[in-house]
């Protein structure tokens, strides 16, 4: 059980972000580091179980913030049988989207896709936001603010989160707007910046950018992979066992969805994966999601480890954090990569251990095979087996 004295949270240091120098990492949210996954799960029920006397499902819309907190929205969804839409900064193709910003992250622009919740809007009576921290309360201030506009005073807002930074002047201005709050642990932010000072050495960082020519997909799928072709990686040159799949029928939560349907789809993946691996999932195995799409990553790791597998779970992410090599500090080696969605654009994962087994699970539509490529020789570099399983979204 998660309470106030839990050991859950870690500081790290931002990458040259001068509207907050800190992050706060938290151990168990399966984003920047590793987890088990029926860690992670049972974190984000235990919000949602503060939520459920409260709301009837049907009448109720959850909406998870992208990047970090997309597989807690999903859980709390799912639990409350709500609902379910995640904010993005990806391309929706067809979209019309709802903007609003967060003004101390690195990427700054939030969206939601309009024509979806114009047309469930008149429906819903509860509107829950999702997110791992709140801290200001500003960014979900200004989301309400922009609904407010659109959807003039239609529905009660209601805010749940794992940690709760706010000050008693943010809590006094959303207890006067009529927003209420449900969380699991109160943060204090006030010495978050001196605990950073008394880090000095510097960790490892691992450059992915530099690429040449991508391969081709049959080259991946027939294990011929160079680990060091493009990248400033050092050590081996061996060919390692690299396959690569796509699977129809995911559903893509940056769309409106309920939340039932959304947990089928992802059981759905979970059998596909497993028809097609079942005999290699032994041992220790480490599941990669990518960026915004983390819940049905998750769910597909917690089931390896029903299996008996000892599973690690957690996520390439948009954030890009320093690295140090003291015990006590959350991060120590960084892999910089293009992304899988936008190849100019860099993405990082962070301390990436050895395993029997690498499973990559994303809903990237992998034309990006620069990405690709850079995900796996960053896993290549501890790992000799690696599989990325792609996912052809329903819609």
């Amino acid at each position: 059980m998660i309470d106030e004295h839990t050991d859950l949270i870690r500081i790290a240091k931002r990458e040259h972000n001068k509207k907050r120098n800190y992050l706060v990492v938290n151990r168990l949210q399966g984003k920047h580091i590793p987890v088990q996954p029926d860690q992670a799960l049972g974190m984000f029920a235990q919000l949602a179980e503060r939520l459920e006397k409260r709301f009837d499902g049907e009448k109720t819309l959850v909406i998870g913030f992208a990047e970090t907190a997309t597989a807690i929205g999903a859980t709390v969804a799912i639990k409350l049988g709500a609902y379910y839409i995640q904010t993005t900064r990806e391309e929706v193709e067809g979209a019309q989207y709802l903007y609003f910003s967060e003004e101390h992250s690195h990427a700054t622009q939030q969206r939601l896709v309009r024509q979806d919740l114009d047309g469930i809007m008149p429906k819903i009576g509860d509107v829950v936001f999702v997110e791992d921290e709140v801290t200001t309360g500003n960014t979900i201030r200004n989301l309400v603010q922009t609904l407010e506009q659109v959807y003039p005073r239609h529905a009660k807002y209601t805010v749940a989160s794992i940690l709760n930074g706010m000050d008693s002047e943010a809590q006094k201005i959303y207890q006067s707007i009529g927003i209420d709050l449900c969380y699991l642990v109160k943060t204090e932010h006030s010495d978050y910046e001196k605990a950073l000072q008394k880090h000095l050495s510097k960790g490892r960082y691992w450059n992915m950018m530099l690429t040449s020519n991508p391969s081709k997909k049959e080259d991946l799928e027939c294990g011929r992979f160079d680990t060091k072709k493009g990248t400033n990686v050092d050590g081996r040159q061996t060919v390692i066992m690299v396959k690569e799949w796509m699977v129809e029928g995911c559903v893509n939560a940056r769309r409106l969805i309920f939340s039932d349907t959304y947990q089928k789809a992802c059981e759905d993946l979970w059998y596909k994966i497993d028809k097609r691996l079942h005999e290699e999932l032994k041992g220790r195995i480490l599941v990669l999601g990518t960026e915004e799409f983390m819940y049905p990553a998750l769910y597909a790791a917690d089931q390896i480890a029903k299996s008996g597998a000892n599973v690690w779970f957690h996520a390439t992410t948009r954030s890009p954090i320093e690295v140090y090599q003291e015990e006590d500090y959350p991060l120590h080696e960084r892999y910089e990569l293009p992304s899988l969605y936008e190849k100019d654009r860099r993405t990082f994962l962070y301390d990436i251990g050895k395993f029997d087994l690498v499973l990559v699970i994303t809903d990237a539509s992998c034309l990006q095979r620069i990405g690709v490529e850079a995900l796996v020789r960053a896993a290549a570099i501890n790992n000799d087996k690696i599989y990325v399983q792609t996912l052809k979204r329903a819609r």
